[in-house]
Parts: C-alpha cells; structure tokens; sequence
C-alpha cells in the first residue's frame, strides 16, 4: 500500500514548530484594516498555537 500524501492546502496554511505544535495564522488580517486599531492589527499579524481540539486531526492531514 502506497504512503498517505499530505494536504498540500494545509501545508502551505500552517507550520510545525520545533516542538511539534501546529502554527496557524489570523483570520480578519485581509482588508478593511483602517477600521482595526494599531493593537489590534499587530496580534493578527503574529502566528498562533492552533487549537487542541483541532490538531490531532490536522496532524493527520500533513503527515508525509
């Protein structure tokens, strides 16, 4: 039996850290940022843990 391939969608959304957490990016970064306050926009832009609810299924989906 041939070897899963991994979700190249997912792949290119989100990254292992060295700890083997899955980090993802913000939601609401795109547009209408003059409406968001400088703080605001600055926590969009920073990468997040993904949730723990979440991972072990992702973790499926980017396995190699």
């Amino acid at each position: 039996m041939p070897k899963m391939k991994s979700k190249k969608a997912l792949t290119k959304r989100v990254k292992v850290s060295g700890t083997g957490k899955i980090m993802r990016h913000h939601a609401y970064t795109s547009h209408n940022a003059h409406s968001k306050t400088t703080k605001q926009k600055k926590q969009l832009s920073q990468a997040a843990v993904m949730d723990k609810t979440d991972v072990k299924r992702e973790k499926e989906l980017i396995q190699k």
